[in-house]
Formats: C-alpha cells, structure tokens, sequence
C-alpha cells in the first residue's frame, strides 16, 4: 500500500495518475455540450449506491474510468455558457494549476512550521486585496472557506468590539436582501436571530438608509446597544450594492460596528471600469471577498478583511503543541492566531497564480465582460412582453417571470415559472436559478461567465417561454 503515498519513490506514478485524470477532464469539458445531463436523484442514487466502497478496484485507471459513470457524466458544469444559476463561475487556468500544486504539496496555513512561503503569500495577498480595498497599513486579514465564514468572523469580531456584558441588548442591522448567514451568525454568537434587525430596501433592492437610521435611533433609545451593521456589495438574489457612504456616516455617528459583505461584488475591486460602484467600502472595519465568485477561482477562496489588524486578536487562541505565547514576541507569523480555523488549505495559491499569469486588469476585464451582459440581458427583457424584470442591474444578476398572454391567476403563474424552471433543468439545455420577491416566484440569471452571450441568453428565454406556455396550455385543458 506504501505504493500509494505521494513521495520521492513515487513522483512518477504521481506523473502518470494526475496526468490521465487531466486529460480525461480535459476531453469532458470539450465535449460538453450541455450544462447538465438532466440525471434525477432516483435514477444516479443507484449508481453510486452499488460501488462497494470495501471492494477497492486498486488502479487509478480503472477507478477514473468508474468516476465518469458516477460523477463527471452527471456533473453540473459550470463552464458552459447556458450555466445561468447560482454564483458560481468559471474558472481560469491559472487557477486550476494552483489548485493541483497546493493539493500535491499539502501545506496547512496554520502556523509558521508548517507552511513557511506560503504563510507570506497569504499575508501578501491579505496585503494586496486591503490595497484595493483602500484601507491603510494597519489592516490585516486572512482566508476562509467562504462567505459564511467571513461573515461569522466578523460579527464575532464586532460583538468583542461592543463590550457589552449583556448580550441580549445587541442588535445587527442588515437590509432585507441581505445573506442568510447574517442571521445565522447571530445563533451561532449566542445573540438569536431576533437581534438582527431587518431593513427594507429601496426599488433598487438598496438598503433603505433613511429606514436604518430610523432604527438606530430608536435602538438607541431603548437601551439597545447597535453591535454592527451589515452592508451588502453585490446581494445574492439582485447584485445590488448598498449606498455605503451613508451607512458608513451612520455608523459613526451610533459607534456601530460597520461590515461590507462583498462576497459577490467583490470583482469590482479589479474592474477597470466599475470601482467607483465600491466608493465608501475603505471606511467599513471589516470586509467579506469570495475570490470563488467574481475572481474566477475555484472553491474556496475566502477572505475576512479588517481595517484594524488588532481586532483579530478576538479569535487568537494559543496552544502549547501548536503556537504557545511564546512566538508572538518571537515574531513568528502563525495565520492560526487570527483565524476560526485550525487545519487550512492553501487556498491563496491560486489567487496568487492567477494575479502572476494574468494580473488584476486581466481577472477585472473579465468581471467587466459580465456585467456588460448583464446589461444586454436587461435591455432583451425589458423589451420582451413575455417578461418581467424586476430591477436594472447594478453587476451581473437579472431577477425576471415569465408573464403570459392571456389572464392568469397569480398562483399559476408562479406554477408556471417554477414548472419552467425545473422542466429546463431536466433537459440539461441550461441552468437557471429561482427566488422570491414579494412572495411571487421569479427566476434568475447570475451571469459570470464571459463566454455567455445575447444570444445565450435569448435562446434561453424562449425555452423557458415554452415551458411556461405548455404548462399552463396544460392546466387550462384540465382544468
């Protein structure tokens, strides 16, 4: 079994195995020709439920030749240009080549010891993303494995900062239309849902600055204690990006602690064109990136960002066996005193690969070429009759329903665009995803890939026309 293990006796073996998975990816994603095969549940489950995982096959040829039955036939690939769902982009070569250096060599970032140069690349890019941020050399940072988790840190990081011994007096403030994991962070601190405080948004899906204040004041006046505010660059369901200036005043004048997630927005840190929609993020004391969204990168690449590095003392922790006191006066740079995380990937790797390939113009030119579509997108549907689009967006994402000809209930309506949805998924000619707004169903395109066109999306839309038509030319012939 030796045999098996990455080592100096091994390199050749390793040459040969990674090299044929490559390839046999390679042909795939060439031969792609559709989003998604369409597989149901019911018909992969048995697939999969009939490998005996106690019956090893013990080549990697033959197990490569097993995976195409029970993953890459059936996988949803995010590169094909009618992949419309959720945020999840295509990614650059650069990238990928990371992605396997990291995954060969194994490092873990969580202390000096154990990872050495790749410590330093982390900090630099920490370094670099707090640059185009605009915050100054006292900001600091670290990756995570998400969105989520970046949000947690820096809740965490503001409760410590509110000093409050009475924790049921926190309050969070987050626009409608912000992250889940706003709320769920605030469970997982011991806080409650309840404290977050929900804040309407305007016609463009903005949060509503003259309702925040509102609500800071009256928090105030009940003894309530405002820990955080919660802005969103680029929101899940809409793209939409918040008036941070004003919120950014409004956590000054309330000593609230001030958090942009820009976890999808975050792109336009690199745009060429497109920054000022970012103007006032450098006055937030914390900032959520998700490279794996409008950086091109592959899953994960997180980071958490803060203007003050001190406040990331608040998830330092020092073990003996691990990264005792001691080495902080020695000056040895654990990333483990400032991350959640013990064991963590090296995940930098393939920011760093892509920003030495292609450089930042290169990853915003591409970010720039979506929300381009995205605006051609907004033109088709707002020229269509069968649509209706909900708001012109400000990056990437389009929130349209389909509208038939002829009266319709509003219930059947929303069966007809959730029928549409799912009847499209299941011919694998594209992917599309689905909200709510005002508790009617839409559908939704994310647009991030750059291969994407008008045409795409043209095509696409007359499906989901079709679908829509027949399902309800079905339920009038029934009815």
């Amino acid at each position: 079994m030796r045999s098996h293990l990455l080592n100096d006796t091994t390199a050749e073996s390793y040459r040969r195995s990674v090299t044929e998975g490559v390839e046999r990816v390679a042909d795939k994603l060439a031969a792609t020709r559709r989003p998604f095969t369409g597989v149901t549940p019911a018909e992969l489950a048995p697939v999969i439920d009939a490998v005996d995982l106690d019956r090893p096959l013990g080549d990697a040829s033959a197990a490569l030749d097993e995976l195409e039955s029970v993953y890459l036939r059936d996988a949803v690939y995010f590169h094909h240009p009618r992949y419309l769902g959720h945020l999840n982009c295509p990614v650059v070569i650069p990238a990928v080549l990371g992605e396997a250096v990291l995954s060969a060599v194994n490092s873990s970032l969580d202390t000096w010891d154990q990872s050495a140069g790749g410590t330093l690349i982390e900090r630099k890019l920490v370094d670099w993303t707090n640059g185009r941020i605009g915050f100054g050399p006292g900001a600091d940072g670290v990756f995570t494995s998400g969105g989520s988790q970046s949000n947690l840190q820096a809740l965490l990081l503001a409760r410590e900062e509110a000093k409050s011994t009475d924790l049921s007096k926190l309050r969070i403030f987050s626009s409608e239309c912000s992250h889940f994991s706003v709320q769920k962070s605030a469970g997982l601190l011991g806080l409650g849902q309840d404290a977050v405080i929900s804040i309407p948004v305007d016609r463009d899906k903005r949060m509503q600055s003259v309702v925040l204040a509102a609500e800071l004041e009256a928090c105030r006046a009940e003894g309530l204690v405002p820990m955080a505010i919660v802005a969103t660059a680029g929101t899940t369901d809409f793209g939409s990006i918040d008036p941070l200036p004003e919120i950014a005043a409004l956590a000054d004048e309330y000593g609230a602690w001030m958090h942009v997630d820009a976890a999808y927005g975050c792109g336009l840190l690199a745009s060429p064109t497109r920054r000022g929609l970012l103007a006032g993020i450098e006055r937030a004391d914390s900032v959520t990136v998700d490279f794996h969204k409008s950086f091109f990168q592959p899953v994960s690449s997180s980071t958490i960002l803060v203007r003050d590095g001190a406040t990331l003392r608040h998830a330092t922790y020092h073990a003996d066996y691990l990264n005792p006191v001691r080495t902080v006066a020695e000056q040895i740079p654990n990333q483990v005193d400032k991350s959640l995380q013990t064991t963590r990937r090296f995940d930098a790797l393939k920011l760093w690969m892509t920003l030495r390939v292609m450089g930042a113009d290169g990853v915003g030119q591409l970010f720039d070429e979506v929300c381009d579509l995205a605006a051609e997108g907004f033109a088709l549907l707002a020229a269509d009759p069968r649509y209706d689009v909900v708001v012109e967006p400000q990056i990437s994402t389009l929130v349209y329903r389909y509208i038939p000809r002829h009266a319709a209930s509003p219930e059947d309506i929303d069966r007809a665009n959730l029928h549409a949805r799912k009847a499209l998924f299941a011919s694998g000619e594209a992917v599309v995803a689905g909200t709510k707004v005002d508790g009617r169903q839409y559908l939704k395109f994310t647009l991030l890939n750059p291969e994407t066109t008008a045409a795409d999306i043209a095509a696409v839309l007359d499906l989901i026309a079709g679908y829509a038509e027949q399902y309800l030319g079905e339920t009038l012939v029934h009815a």
